[in-house]
């Protein structure tokens, strides 16, 4: 079975993501409880003010899956809908299917930490 995951609203008013980090690559067998990704959500277009509001987020998974395809790489941003990654339940079940669902993970909002891409951006 394949799943995907697509950027959905986190918070009201965000437009879209940047990538932070990426914890898996192509061809793993990702257990439920992995981390797939950290991004940051900038609502500073929504919200005028001196200091920008953006908030970080950690995309864990609540299932095993295969990662198939990833269109995740730091700095980059998404829109919301967009296609980030592709999984499966079986390591070599063709692409060429239908997607059942969204993959099922859990979002956390996290503190900066310097692993991040914007790592230097921040003091």
């Amino acid at each position: 079975m394949l799943y995907e995951f697509r950027l959905t609203e986190i918070v009201p008013q965000m437009s879209g993501a940047t990538i932070e980090c990426v914890y898996a690559t192509m061809g793993d067998r990702l257990r439920a409880g992995a981390k797939l990704l950290d991004l940051s959500v900038d609502l500073s277009s929504a919200f005028a003010q001196e200091c920008p509001p953006v908030s970080y987020y950690r995309l864990v998974l609540r299932e095993a899956v295969y990662l198939r395809q990833m269109d995740a790489t730091p700095g980059q941003h998404h829109a919301l809908g967009t296609q980030i990654a592709l999984f499966s339940t079986d390591p070599d079940e063709t692409l060429d299917g239908p997607v059942a669902r969204q993959v099922r993970c859990t979002v956390a909002g996290i503190i900066h930490h310097e692993a991040m891409w914007s790592g230097g951006c921040l003091a």
